[in-house]
C-alpha cells in the first residue's frame, strides 16, 4: 500500500439523532447549521446513539439560541462523581449575525426553531435547526395523500416491469 492512497472513512452513518415528526407537523422554511455545548459523558452517549430530539426545541433568550427538551441517555458505565441530567437544556453555538437574524425572523407571527437532526461533522457534534412554520390538519392529510400516491406509483411500475 502506497502512502498517498486516501483514508476510508468509517462504515456507519454520522446520524446521531433525526426528528422525523418536525417534517410532518411543521413546514420547513430554512435550515441552520449549530454546533452544541456538551459535557463528556453526553458525547460519550452520542457515541452509544442514546439521543432523541423527538419532543425537542430551540428557544432564544437574551441573544442566544437552547436546545430545550433533548433528551441524552447516560450511560450505566458514567463516571459517579458526575450528576447526570438528561432533559438540561443545552447552549447552541451559532454566529451572531446568525442569532440576531433569527430573532428577527421569529417576532414574526408563526414561526418557530426546531431541531431537525443531530449528526457528527469530524469530531464534533452538529445540530441541524430549521425555521418552521406549523401545518394545518388538511395540510397534513395532503402529505399523507401524496405519500401514499408515491407508494402506490412505485408499486405499479415494480410490477409492470416484471
Amino acid at each position: 500500500m502506497t502512502k498517498n492512497k486516501a483514508k476510508k472513512k468509517k462504515a456507519g452513518s454520522s446520524t446521531i439523532a433525526l426528528n422525523r415528526k418536525a417534517r410532518f407537523e411543521y413546514f420547513i422554511e430554512e435550515k441552520f447549521e449549530a454546533g452544541l455545548e456538551l459535557q463528556g459523558w453526553e458525547v460519550k452517549s452520542m457515541r452509544a446513539g442514546k439521543a432523541d430530539i423527538g419532543d425537542a426545541y430551540v428557544f432564544m433568550k437574551e441573544g442566544e439560541a437552547f436546545l430545550f427538551g433533548a433528551t441524552i441517555t447516560p450511560l450505566n458505565v458514567a463516571s459517579s462523581h458526575v450528576v447526570c441530567d438528561p432533559q438540561r437544556t443545552r447552549k447552541l453555538l451559532m454566529k451572531r449575525r446568525e442569532l440576531d437574524r433569527l430573532s428577527g425572523q421569529l417576532e414574526r407571527e408563526g414561526y418557530t426553531l426546531v431541531p431537525l437532526a443531530l449528526y457528527w461533522s469530524q469530531s464534533w457534534v452538529k445540530a441541524e435547526i430549521g425555521l418552521v412554520k406549523g401545518k394545518k390538519h388538511q395540510d397534513k392529510r395532503q402529505d399523507v395523500k401524496e405519500r401514499d400516491w408515491k407508494r402506490e406509483k412505485d408499486r405499479m411500475m415494480k410490477h409492470k416491469n416484471r
